[in-house]
């Protein structure tokens, strides 16, 4: 297997512990599957960009039609985006936790180092959450970040173990609590007379949420940007707080295998090519296939509230985690030899992930925004996906001309100058 490692030139002297990792020491194979999640990251987020937030998982919210042609392709994008990329995401920033503290390790630094990087990324994330999109994922990555730091010692063995059997346990509950509301409120199940009540608390936390989503609505629409953030404020204040320990149950065992896989050389050729191909291939065939037989469950359901809930969250994770290792290993397997313009754009827009997300997130919201070009609940799902393909262009257009130019994208820049408390020098 070709090797994917770029080897660092001999340091003439001893490397600093308040230095960020340069460009001579960076893995080419996580650039490009970072590139690859950040745009896929898009593709699953522009319904909750362009429609109300509840129309990510329920076609229904859709303030336009919701046609033949765009049930089709929800289903594609629930077979090959959602969850997908932001497992591969997820996995990628457990290697990077144990990739920063190697490189800390060997300049003489320590895990406060990483910890406080980690606040600086909640930090970022708060601010996202409430002022820009409330689809953010950053705090949430920071907040379990915590959870991993200090087992970092551990054997990789003992962090893969941990992680695969957490995972599991997780998929677990998440069947056992999302397929409960489904059973009650959308089969016949709930139709018994001793669930009468229990149905109706279910409908009324539907309409709950729904009603949440069209104040908001109206908000993006009149373009009153203030009253957004008071709202998100006054009504959300809490979700944060609340989703960490949801969203723990997956991206903490994914972290974990992160952790394990660098050490373990996934990444950087420490696998035979073989295994690579065999296993790459069974997961992503697999967890394809099984999420497609969901996909297909869905449109028989008619893709109810609960159901679509049910099948997202509860039912997903074991094929979406195929999937994430089967995409992983054939991306590590084959990107090296993809030397042509779109790949190394591609590498070009992971290694500047950071600002291409946020910068996306600022970018869908003068899209759709009422005070930007006010195009929110205007577009249908195929429209949606011309914006994604249209923002994936302007990723790969700026990335490899700036960072050509400079050393780091200018959130990444950002980021390390505060994580350090220094600054670095930009420009080539």
């Amino acid at each position: 297997m070709n090797e994917a490692v770029i080897q660092p030139a001999a340091p003439a002297a001893a490397p600093s512990a308040h230095a960020p990792v340069s460009g001579a020491e960076r893995i080419s194979s996580l650039d490009f599957i970072r590139g690859i999640a950040v745009m896929g990251i898009l593709a699953a987020n522009i319904v909750a960009f362009g429609q109300p937030f509840a129309a990510y998982m329920y076609p229904q919210a859709f303030l336009t039609e919701h046609g033949a042609a765009s049930d089709w392709l929800l289903i594609a994008q629930f077979v090959i985006i959602d969850n997908k990329m932001r497992g591969l995401f997820t996995l990628l920033f457990g290697a990077g936790i144990y990739l920063f503290m190697e490189r800390t390790w060997a300049r003489g630094g320590t895990r406060w180092r990483q910890m406080w990087r980690l606040a600086v990324l909640l930090m970022f994330g708060l601010l996202h959450f409430f002022v820009i999109w409330m689809g953010d994922i950053l705090l949430y990555y920071a907040l379990i970040g915590f959870a991993v730091v200090p087992c970092l010692r551990w054997s990789a063995k003992t962090q893969f173990i941990t992680g695969l059997i957490a995972y599991i346990v997780g998929a677990l509950l998440y069947a056992a609590v999302l397929t409960f509301p489904y059973a009650i409120a959308e089969t016949s199940f709930g139709d018994q007379s001793s669930m009468a009540e229990t149905k109706a608390s279910m409908i009324e936390a539907q309409d709950a949420a729904i009603a949440d989503g069209e104040i908001e609505t109206a908000y993006k629409i009149s373009g009153d940007f203030a009253g957004l953030i008071q709202h998100r404020i006054s009504e959300h204040w809490a979700d944060p707080i609340g989703n960490v320990f949801f969203f723990s149950l997956e991206s903490l065992p994914l972290m974990f295998l992160g952790v394990a896989l660098y050490r373990f050389g996934f990444f950087s050729g420490g696998f035979s090519s073989e295994k690579m191909r065999r296993w790459g291939w069974i997961g992503v065939i697999g967890g394809a296939a099984l999420t497609f037989g969901l996909g297909l469950f869905l449109k028989s359901a008619d893709f109810g509230y609960y159901a679509m809930l049910a099948a997202f969250v509860g039912w997903s994770p074991i094929p979406q985690l195929m999937m994430v290792l089967g995409l992983a290993a054939l991306m590590v397997e084959y990107s090296p030899g993809w030397s042509g313009w779109l790949s190394e754009r591609i590498r070009a827009a992971g290694r500047a992930a950071f600002t291409n997300y946020l910068g996306t997130s600022i970018v869908m919201v003068a899209v759709f925004h009422g005070w930007g070009l006010g195009l929110f609940g205007e577009l249908n799902r195929p429209m949606l996906y011309v914006v994604t393909l249209l923002a994936w262009i302007a990723m790969l257009a700026w990335s490899k001309p700036w960072l050509d130019r400079f050393r780091y994208g200018p959130l990444e820049w950002l980021w390390r100058c505060l994580t350090y408390g220094k600054m670095f020098p930009l420009k080539r």
